[in-house]
């Protein structure tokens, strides 16, 4: 007989942490569809994300989902600085060499994270941390829920930008050809850094947002990282309506396998590399998009 009451809570969280899922991975589909780089960096810039929201609510007294805000903005400008000064001298080198670059920072800012702040795990602990909302047999953890509504906004934001501002239609010019772009006029570096710096507010955001749900700590961004890249897999490299789909496919299995398979929460956390292994036997391009080339 079918529980459904299990079922449809197993359900609801899975979309739940999907909205987050999204939020972590659309900076880097952004990256990916206009600059054409796998930023391996991305994770360690949510992480950056999370301690700036984490300080702002220990040292000041600002609440992460107000602090969202202006960790994006400091990622923005941190993304900017990171782009100007170690991405824009090898846009022209092969593909491996960018690949070794973020790499390289990624390894860097882990370890400066470690020297910082140590390796301790930390915490936000705010006055509705613990409440939830019924909805007659399901319950939702109150932070989660508003973290995933700010998850959609983001993404909602995010294709407004792209599609009805200048900055935003210049970004999809730029992703469907450069060269092309470049020769009516679109100022494509701009363009790459006005896209590398919107791409690490999105991580800010994101990390602000885990940094209410999650634990803070060095390794969190790699963490969060891997399932960003098994959803950019699932869903199409550089597609945003992707992103969605790939993030509710992993979402509502890793909800599932937690719940259904025995000692299923050590399982769920490597869900995502069995997913990745068998999207790309059956159909590597993607189950929702085109893999870019």
């Amino acid at each position: 007989m079918v529980d459904w009451a299990s079922l449809l809570q197993s359900l609801a969280n899975g979309i739940l942490i999907a909205g987050l899922y999204a939020a972590v991975t659309l900076g880097l589909t952004l990256v990916l569809g206009v600059m054409g780089i796998v930023n391996f960096a991305h994770g360690e810039l949510i992480m950056l994300g999370a301690y700036s929201s984490f300080w702002l609510f220990t040292l000041l007294g600002i609440d992460p989902l107000l602090s969202l805000a202006l960790s994006g903005v400091l990622l923005f400008f941190i993304g900017t600085g990171i782009y100007r000064f170690t991405i824009w001298p090898i846009m022209k080198d092969p593909p491996l060499n960018q690949l070794l670059l973020t790499l390289g920072l990624s390894i860097f800012f882990q370890n400066l994270a470690m020297i910082l702040w140590k390796t301790d795990s930390r915490t936000i602990i705010t006055s509705y941390s613990g409440m939830s909302l019924d909805l007659g047999i399901i319950h939702f953890g109150l932070t989660r829920m508003i973290t995933f509504l700010i998850s959609v906004v983001l993404t909602v934001l995010l294709v407004v930008f792209l599609s009805k501002t200048k900055p935003g239609r210049a970004m999809q010019a730029v992703s469907e050809n450069n060269t092309a772009s470049w020769l009516i006029g679109i100022n494509v570096e701009k363009t790459y850094l006005l896209a590398f710096g919107v791409a690490a507010a999105l991580a800010g955001a994101a990390g602000a947002l885990v940094s209410t749900v999650m634990y803070t700590f060095p390794m969190v961004g790699f963490k969060l990282s891997l399932k960003a890249f098994c959803i950019l897999v699932i869903g199409g490299l550089g597609n945003i309506p992707g992103t969605l789909f790939g993030s509710l496919i992993l979402g509502i299995t890793e909800s599932f396998v937690g719940t259904y398979i025995p000692e299923g929460s050590g399982w769920a956390e490597g869900i995502s590399f069995v997913l990745l292994i068998v999207i790309l036997i059956i159909k590597p391009t993607g189950l929702a998009g085109t893999r870019r080339e």
